[in-house]
């Protein structure tokens, strides 16, 4: 089968690293890419945000299957523009994956099918939010949201009203994360702890992958602004089997029956962001996709083959369950440009990447990465995703840590506490 892994992120690079491995698998190529997926996998140009030049990537390479990876090229309906050319993805179409991209349209659902999150309400006029926060309606902590699409970073934890109140000009007045700003949700502030919980599904029938917690904030301690963040660790000690049964019952399939009653079938991977609360989980955001830097953990615990699964969710004929899993935990700790995730620079030569004690062991996923006369460069704000399992999670971190304090470039920073908290 020739699969085609569309995008170019260490996510997507964690995917073609996957499928290549495996039997049904003739070639995997991945569009556009980057330079570090191109040292191991065939990259193809094409603007994944303009689904005519991806449909015509498929018909030119006679590809079989589209995996699609971020969520820019979903909601662009990509997924409807192959399934209208008669190519099989997997993937939501865009009605769907507005599960993710409209905020709004995620916290209306889940009020439809009674899936437990935090009270919240939609603001389109600044005047109208002001009035929410002054009226402290939520108290505080009170969490803001822009409504769309802002790459993991349109999230505001603000701890009193005047923080509450500049995220919300930020975002609908500043417009910093252009339209996804043009409305805002506020919301309670939820208490406990963090989850991510992934499935594949044929829109009725799931199969559960390995749990994941990630760290958003850019320092240790979580300190410092969001990310799209800064490491995971796989599996998450909170999510036991009898929480992630409970999770399916109150959370997945209420969506997915509530998806398929407004005619959105949802095929593909489906992210539930959670708050692992003293009443139990309640849903902080759905992705409709799998996450990034998780999918960098997650993929490498899976002990079965990923790809027939993959074409059977979009085809509509998934068998459910959970996925054969390694015994093994894993951590993966991101590499990130000096300054990330404010302003920083590129260009950066990256040293240490042909160590061979990287290949003891850890598994490096490439994100922001350039090719610049045969050496790579860095060229975003996430370079490097190091990841590396081990027998417990003191083992993994160990082993994880170790890969990557044998890379450096200018102005690299990590953080050195991921997977601390789930040690003990």
């Amino acid at each position: 089968m020739r699969v085609l892994v569309v995008g170019g992120g260490a996510r997507e690079h964690a995917l073609c690293w996957k499928l290549g491995g495996e039997r049904g698998a003739s070639e995997i190529v991945c569009a556009p890419g980057n330079a570090g997926i191109a040292r191991d996998f065939r990259c193809l140009p094409a603007d994944a945000g303009r689904p005519a030049d991806v449909v015509a990537l498929v018909e030119r390479e006679r590809i079989d299957l589209t995996v699609v990876g971020p969520e820019g090229p979903l909601t662009a309906g990509l997924v409807d523009s192959l399934g209208a050319a008669g190519h099989r993805a997997c993937g939501p179409t865009r009605l769907a994956a507005e599960i993710e991209s409209s905020k709004a349209f995620a916290k209306r659902l889940m009020a439809a099918c009674g899936v437990p999150t935090a009270r919240s309400v939609t603001c389109t006029a600044l005047s109208d939010a002001l009035g929410v926060l002054r009226d402290e309606r939520f108290g505080y902590p009170v969490v803001v949201k822009a409504d769309g699409l802002a790459a993991g970073k349109g999230v505001t934890v603000a701890l009193d009203r005047a923080s509450a109140e500049t995220a919300v000009g930020e975002m609908m007045v500043d417009r910093r994360f252009g339209d996804a700003g043009s409305a805002v949700v506020i919301e309670e502030y939820l208490r406990g702890r963090e989850a991510s919980f992934f499935v594949l599904t044929d829109g009725v029938r799931a199969r559960v992958l390995p749990s994941a917690e990630d760290h958003k904030r850019a320092f240790d301690g979580d300190g410092g602004p969001n990310t799209g963040g800064m490491g995971a660790f796989a599996a998450s000690p909170l999510v036991t089997e009898a929480m992630a049964d409970r999770i399916l019952d109150s959370i997945v399939e209420p969506a997915l029956r509530g998806l398929r009653g407004e005619g959105r079938p949802y095929r593909g991977f489906l992210y539930c962001g959670l708050m692992i609360t003293d009443d139990g989980p309640k849903v902080v955001e759905f992705n409709a996709r799998l996450g990034d830097p998780e999918a960098q953990v997650v993929l490498p615990a899976l002990d079965e083959d990923l790809l027939p699964h993959l074409w059977n969710a979009a085809g509509g004929a998934i068998e459910p369950g959970a996925f054969r899993v390694r015994p093994d935990r894993y951590v993966g700790v991101v590499l990130a440009s000096g300054g990330y995730p404010g302003a920083f620079e590129t260009g950066k030569a990256i040293a240490g990447l042909d160590d061979p004690a990287l290949r003891d062991g850890a598994q490096v996923f490439y994100a922001g990465v350039a090719d610049r006369g045969g050496a790579l460069v860095t060229a975003g704000g996430r370079v490097l995703t190091v990841v590396a399992g081990g027998a417990g999670f003191a083992e993994a971190r160990e082993a994880a840590y170790a890969a990557a304090s044998r890379i450096s470039f200018e102005g690299m920073h990590y953080r050195r506490d991921i997977g601390v908290r789930a040690i003990g």
